[in-house]
């Protein structure tokens, strides 16, 4: 029988309190050591400790970082989690004096403390991550400026463009998804440190330099919002899946472009394997393990957001150690799937035979044959377009190509207009050719060279902010680590 006067009741200790001190283990210890210390130092700066006290913990505390394998630890219950062991440890060495850390803080301001602290290096790790996928693919996309694609809508053949121009519209989207990353890591760039349980302290703590030693910008100022706003959580998921959500759709056209049917994406024989009983294929099948870690890394980012829905607007366990270790899981599988699709995508070529046939089969310049007679015969557009129309019906149904039509443009032009229209039989082959129709799209964001090389340098200079900004947290982060180890090495010589 269990005996109910006794904490931790065994199965609450083994269903619960060994599974969140395994994650401790395995990614808050170093981040707890960093709060120990900074706050340390800020309760013998501003005399809440003598510095004779601070110096006397410091050392315990550098005797328990370098004297305890946190990896090797196996959780008994006898202390109800990793704070409580280290205070414990801290109390064998200096007797009461051990508990003399905890003043003026609490575990609720050291928890999102702690949590800041696990998401700040991921999220810095997976911006990277994107950025570096944005300046692969704008390197692709200048390679690939002039080589045509064919460009689907609704599934089917419809305008020529650019594999240039394709992966600029990619880029865009990624430069969108990594300002929206960008700003929730700014949102990580805040401490709660000193708002303690929810109303901070009566001692006269510096928040500003426990913030400062930790990294952050500043401390977040107010100090219920500390332990009980979770938007930094919610916020950072949101933006996360939204990059892999976009970002599967290219992996669903990757797919499709280089299905046989279509086949104008050849996937090099290093991304390819072969089936075990059919010799003649050739299986991207990379793409299916990146179409399915992005699914899989957007579902992990709603897990996380959907534990936040109808929670109180309190400190809860809702928001801490469980979910929290479950959401480092959409880091992993998202940075696997980001530095794939950076390495496939340069990898590929467009075939251009494919483009030429589906081009030839589907007539998909007819749109620029409207154009033309609205500008050089002087039509309507809505006649242009009937004129294109059945001109474009004509051909295919011949099973010809758009170049060889011109006997069926002048009839259904007569048909039409009623006299023969001034586009010779060059000048038409000329009007349909599908570098006619990409040429001529020059106004911003079309697939004209000139266009297109103005759309390149406005994304070289957002990679280039978003960059910059990165490096600013980052500077800040390693200055940071170098001050507090100035600091809690004076205490330790004091």
């Amino acid at each position: 029988m269990t005996d109910t006067t006794v904490f931790p009741d065994p199965t609450y200790r083994d269903t619960v309190l060994a599974p969140l001190f395994d994650g401790v283990k395995a990614h808050y210890a170093g981040g707890m050591a960093a709060i120990n210390r900074a706050h340390l130092v800020m309760l013998a700066e501003t005399g809440i400790l003598t510095r004779c006290d601070a110096s006397r913990i410091a050392g315990a505390l550098r005797e328990i970082d370098t004297q305890i394998d946190v990896d090797a630890l196996t959780y008994t219950g006898e202390h109800e989690d990793y704070f409580f062991l280290v205070e414990s440890e801290l109390k064998n060495r200096l007797g009461d004096l051990g508990g003399a850390l905890h003043t003026a803080r609490s575990r609720n301001d050291m928890d999102h403390t702690l949590f800041k602290l696990a998401l700040r290096g991921r999220t810095d790790s997976l911006i990277g991550d994107l950025l570096t996928l944005a300046e692969g693919l704008l390197a692709k996309a200048r390679t690939e400026a002039d080589t045509l694609i064919v460009a689907y809508t609704h599934g089917q053949p419809a305008q020529p463009t650019t594999f240039g121009h394709y992966l600029a519209a990619i880029i865009e989207v990624i430069l969108r998804d990594a300002r929206r990353l960008d700003a929730a890591a700014n949102g990580l760039e805040h401490c709660p440190m000193g708002a303690a349980a929810i109303t901070t302290s009566g001692f006269p703590i510096d928040r500003h330099r426990v913030a400062a030693l930790l990294g952050f910008e500043a401390p977040l100022l107010n100090a219920y919002g500390c332990i009980a706003a979770v938007d930094y959580v919610t916020g950072l998921y949101s933006a996360m899946k939204l990059v892999f959500l976009h970002l599967g759709r290219l992996i669903q056209d990757l797919q499709f472009w280089s299905a046989f049917e279509v086949g104008q994406l050849h996937v090099p024989n290093s991304l390819v394997q072969i089936s075990s009983i059919m010799p003649q294929k050739r299986n991207p099948v990379p793409i299916e393990h990146m179409r399915h870690l992005a699914s899989a890394t957007a579902l992990r980012c709603d897990v996380v957001i959907g534990t936040m829905h109808n929670t109180p607007f309190t400190d809860m366990n809702d928001s801490e150690g469980e979910v929290q270790q479950a959401g480092y899981a959409a880091f992993d599988s998202g940075s696997r799937m980001l530095r794939m699709l950076a390495a496939f995508v340069p990898a590929c070529k467009i075939n251009g035979q494919a483009v030429q046939r589906i081009t030839d089969a589907a007539c998909i310049t007819i749109t620029e044959l409207a154009d033309t007679l609205v500008r050089d015969e002087g039509l309507s557009f809505r006649q242009a377009h009937d004129i294109a129309a059945a001109t474009a019906r004509a051909v295919i149904a011949d099973n010809a190509a758009l170049a060889q039509g011109h006997d069926a443009f002048v009839q259904a032009f007569k048909n039409a207009a009623g006299r023969t229209p001034c586009l010779d039989a060059e000048a038409f082959a000329t009007a349909v050719a599908p570098e006619t129709f990409v040429a001529r799209r020059t106004r911003p964001g079309g697939p004209a060279p000139q266009a297109l090389a103005q759309a390149f340098s406005t994304y070289e200079a957002k990679i280039t902010d978003l960059l910059a900004r990165r490096k600013t947290r980052t500077d800040r982060h390693l200055a940071a680590d170098t001050a507090l180890t100035a600091a809690f090495t004076q205490l330790l010589e004091t």
